[in-house]
């Protein structure tokens, strides 16, 4: 057999193809996987030069390599993939009340700024402009944060079902929401409100919301199987849901479906608490027990009185006929209350607040708040800086309310009143606070505090080093990680000395931007610059395009330091020469 007759070898099922095509133009094709009725799923490219279609080959190798490869089948555009998730995917498993809010977030915002984009070609950077157009024409922040967490959630299931490599949406910079602070209302405040909700149908509704803070939609689910009069307890146990309706007369009415005189509803009327927190015992007062009592005997005459009319489903609070209260209903009957107490206007949500509060002059503990609030454990603490708002009222009366316990006995038996310019706070209740340029240190003792701060402004003169007094329930609410911060003792300090390399690929060193070696003092709390070890090192290659190397090495003792800084380089240069050996890149 000749040279020329030798058979031209064949390339292995599944590898990958270049060649040129008699177009003049040079393709490749990459096996990717299997496409859905079994046949092998072979991605095709075609570029003018031979370089070019082996670069995006290689390329689609690697995404498969990595299981990141777009699916193929159905070119999604923004629009589609929407609602295509929203009615089909969202709509099967998450709540009514949830779906509302994905619905209104896509078909009212999403969809009309964003529906036209090729879901591939969607960036971060297009998100972040249409964020910002939202809010140029007048949508809320919290509006514009709404629409970023349902895209973000339709955007992961694309990725987890190959539609996309990635999600722009984790990404991009969401809107950012200032917390609005909310002012409960005072002991005179409540005592109005409740003085004009005794003049009306379901007042015990309103005592409810304002002493034990339950949710609107709790309230409005509660039926009096839920509600134990002997142990003095209610088991929070499901919510009221936002009806949906339908029309009932064939759409002749000309009306919105909620106001067709035959209207359907579409949706349960509840659902069960979400969380093990959310389904809760809480215990009541017997003032509160005796209105329920009287309560469930005016809705016995209620009913007497309807006659066939009455729909008997046990429902503590219900219309005259014993269907359960539409939540639309019961926020407008609490801003009528809320005129005819002449109290300020507020949301139905900021009698929790109240509550809350309350709660908290108490004295209760927090795990009793939690369990009364219906917060789950690690959203807690959050949740109790969000609800338990001081007023300067409310400070007023606890300090009295302290200032009687503590000292009240004492002033009384004749002890002359602290004089003028002196802090009538014992000692104890004080912390004493280091201001070290950006960070507070809280110590129980002044001279602790003093010492560090001519310590620090030695160190660093031209940082900010005073000592700032903070009363102890400040600064375990507001100051930061609370009372475990507070220091007891002095922190111990230390110097700490640093060496640094850096190196660009093939192992040429490089200058630095600072020396090569130096020390710094350091305090126990300053984290990010003391170690405690006598010298510790690591090599770390960059982020960029100069994939440069890096070696650094710290510790308390300088010898030590300086011998583990030679191994540090020489590691460093065998890592920038052979990137690979390190698991870096296998490539520039």
């Amino acid at each position: 057999m000749t040279r020329a007759s030798v058979p031209k070898s064949r390339q292995p099922n599944g590898a990958s193809t270049i060649y040129l095509g008699k177009d003049g133009r040079w393709h490749g094709r990459v096996t990717v996987g299997v496409k859905d009725d079994g046949t092998p799923d072979r991605r095709h490219v075609s570029r003018k030069t031979r370089a070019e279609v082996t670069k995006v080959v290689r390329e689609l190798e690697r995404l498969r390599d990595r299981g990141t490869v777009r699916k193929a089948g159905q070119s999604w555009t923004v629009k589609t993939w929407l609602s295509h998730w929203v009615e089909n995917i969202a709509a099967t498993h998450v709540s009514e009340n949830t779906i509302d809010g994905y619905r209104v977030a896509v078909y009212h915002h999403l969809i009309p700024g964003l529906g036209a984009h090729r879901l591939e070609k969607l960036d971060a950077e297009h998100l972040e402009r249409f964020y910002k157009k939202m809010q140029d024409n007048g949508s809320a922040a919290g509006t514009a944060h709404q629409a970023h967490r349902t895209i973000r959630t339709a955007l992961n299931e694309a990725v987890r079902r190959q539609h996309l490599t990635s999600n722009p949406a984790s990404i991009a910079k969401a809107p950012k929401v200032e917390e609005e602070e909310v002012e409960p209302y005072t002991v005179e405040e409540v005592q109005h409100l409740l003085a004009e909700a005794g003049k009306h149908r379901n007042a015990a509704r309103w005592v409810i919301a304002l002493a034990l803070g339950l949710r609107q939609g709790e309230v409005l689910g509660m039926q009096w199987d839920d509600i134990d009069f002997e142990l003095g307890v209610i088991r929070v146990r499901r919510g009221r849901l936002r009806p949906r309706y339908k029309h009932g007369c064939g759409d002749r009415c000309g009306r919105k479906p909620g106001f067709c005189p035959q209207k359907i509803n579409t949706r349960r009327e509840t659902k069960n608490a979400k969380s093990r927190a959310g389904q809760r015992p809480i215990g009541v007062p017997e003032e509160l027990l005796q209105l329920l009592r009287q309560h469930r005997e005016e809705q016995a005459r209620e009913r007497a009185r309807a006659r066939d009319l009455w729909t008997e489903k046990g429902y503590v609070f219900t219309s005259p006929t014993g269907e359960p209260l539409n939540p639309n209903t019961d926020y407008h009957k609490w801003k009528e209350l809320l005129k005819a107490a002449g109290v300020r206007d507020a949301r139905l949500h900021d009698a929790r607040h109240t509550a809350a509060t309350v709660l908290l002059i108490l004295g209760v503990s927090d795990a009793v708040v939690d369990s009364i609030m219906g917060w789950e454990p690690g959203k807690s603490a959050r949740m109790r800086r969000r609800y338990q708002h001081l007023t300067s009222r409310v400070l007023k009366d606890t300090a009295a309310k302290v200032g009687g316990l503590l000292w009240g006995a004492t002033q009384a038996a004749g002890s002359p009143a602290p004089e003028a310019g002196q802090s009538p706070v014992p000692a104890e209740l004080v912390v004493h606070v280091a201001r070290l340029g950006e960070r507070r240190v809280p110590f129980l003792h002044r001279e602790h505090a003093d010492e560090v701060v001519k310590r620090w402004r030695n160190d660093w003169p031209d940082h900010t080093a005073e000592v700032e007094e903070w009363d102890r329930w400040r600064w375990e609410h507001q100051g930061p990680d609370g009372a475990s911060a507070i220091r007891d003792c002095m922190p111990e300090r230390a110097v700490i000395f640093h060496a640094r390399a850096l190196f660009l690929p093939g192992g040429e060193r490089v200058a630095a931007g600072v020396p090569e070696q130096w020390s710094v003092p350091a305090w126990d709390f300053e984290t990010d610059r003391y170690t405690d070890r006598v010298s510790a090192w690591r090599t770390a290659r960059r982020p960029g395009s100069g994939q440069e190397v890096e070696a650094q090495v710290r510790g308390t003792d300088k010898a030590a330091v300086e011998a583990a800084f030679a191994e540090a380089c020489a590691q460093a240069v065998d890592r920038a020469r052979n990137p690979g050996r390190y698991g870096d890149t296998d490539e520039w």
